[in-house]
């Protein structure tokens, strides 16, 4: 294992902890960033010591249910703190990942993939079962509250919530043992004869396993740099004259770093579909592992939450996943399809900032 690899992780969760003792200034939150960038590459080396040991589209799982399991430990703490204040916060959070996943992440990795190997292939089963399950719980957690008449506003009762945690819970694991069990084979990348890293010797156990611990820490240090950040994020938004709504967005863009440098070296290794088990995979874990949690939390603390979108975000989402079941349905990426999704991505932060 490279040295830097071992010891950034480590810099940054000591950092983190310094940060949170220590008062605020410029000089450290110069540094906090630099942390930040430094425990995103260590976990994108770590993950990909891990995916090439176990394999896709588990090295993929790994690391998507792993950024988002302390997401959501992240989320459930500032509810718990923030109590009423922080009850658009899920659901802001849940679709600035989903839009940032789908046309910034899908839309770059088609695009450089593209740019470098003119077209790249992928599998349309496995992907399209993805995006069903995707809008299926997008609706059920997003968009439904907002039409519903037993609550006020764009909130559930209490049964309709416990409803919707069950319903995500379920298509979560179920799509987990499809793409690790009963279907693996339509999540494998197309084999590259030319790309070496499929030829590679594979790490030993142990390796893995301290890849896999020094993972785990250095994405805790990056959404807990993250939340540290947030405040500095919070004073430039204001300062800038900008919407609220913006800071999430922010926010979600720093802790999908791990995913979304991931996934770009994927699709310039010719490995598409990696980069697609990636994307799709965070945005399923985004919301089957969130919405429970939360859930639960605002059942706990009493807390009513408002996950319904307004209009001019339903029409985004509804946009988006129109879009995306045209891209997967010629099982072929190539440079058109990554700039419609990546306008796309720009109307969506454009629309932040001019609502």
């Amino acid at each position: 294992m490279p040295l830097w690899a071992s010891v950034t992780p480590i810099a940054a969760a000591v950092l983190l902890i310094a940060a949170l003792v220590l008062p605020g200034s410029l000089a450290l939150a110069v540094i906090c960033v630099a942390a930040l960038l430094g425990a995103v590459i260590a976990a994108v080396h770590h993950a990909e010591v891990i995916a090439h040991r176990l394999g896709e589209p588990f090295g993929a799982l790994v690391l998507a249910v792993s950024v988002t399991t302390i997401e959501v430990a992240l989320i459930v703490t500032m509810m718990l703190t923030g109590g009423a204040d922080h009850a658009t916060l899920p659901r802001d959070t849940i679709f600035s990942a989903i839009m940032i996943i789908f046309n910034g992440v899908i839309g770059l990795c088609m695009l450089i993939g593209a740019l470098r190997h003119q077209e790249q292939a992928f599998r349309v089963v496995g992907n399209n079962a993805a995006l069903a399950t995707l809008i299926a719980l997008t609706t059920l957690s997003l968009v439904l509250p907002s039409f519903t008449t037993s609550s006020p506003g764009a909130t559930y009762t209490s049964a309709q919530l416990a409803f919707a945690a069950l319903a995500s819970l379920v298509l979560w694991a179920t799509f987990v043992f499809v793409q690790t069990v009963r279907h693996r084979d339509y999540f494998l990348p197309l084999e590259d004869p030319a790309n070496e890293q499929l030829h590679a010797a594979l790490p030993s156990v142990a390796l893995t396993w301290g890849s896999f611990g020094l993972l785990l820490v250095a994405l805790t240090a990056v959404v807990g740099l993250a939340k540290l950040l947030s405040p500095s994020i919070e004073t430039a938004v204001a300062a800038a004259g900008a919407p609220k709504g913006t800071i999430s967005i922010a926010i979600a863009l720093l802790v999908l770093l791990p995913e979304t440098t991931a996934a770009l070296r994927a699709a310039r290794a010719n490995r598409l579909q990696t980069s697609l088990n990636l994307a799709l995979g965070s945005a399923l874990a985004s919301i089957g592992l969130t919405i429970p949690a939360v859930a639960f939390t605002s059942m706990l603390i009493g807390v009513p939450l408002v996950l319904g979108l307004d209009a001019k975000d339903l029409v985004l989402l509804l946009l988006t996943f129109l879009v995306t079941s045209i891209t997967f349905v010629s099982g072929r990426g190539h440079v058109m399809m990554g700039a419609v999704h990546l306008v796309i991505f720009g109307a969506f932060v454009f629309l932040a900032l001019v609502p």
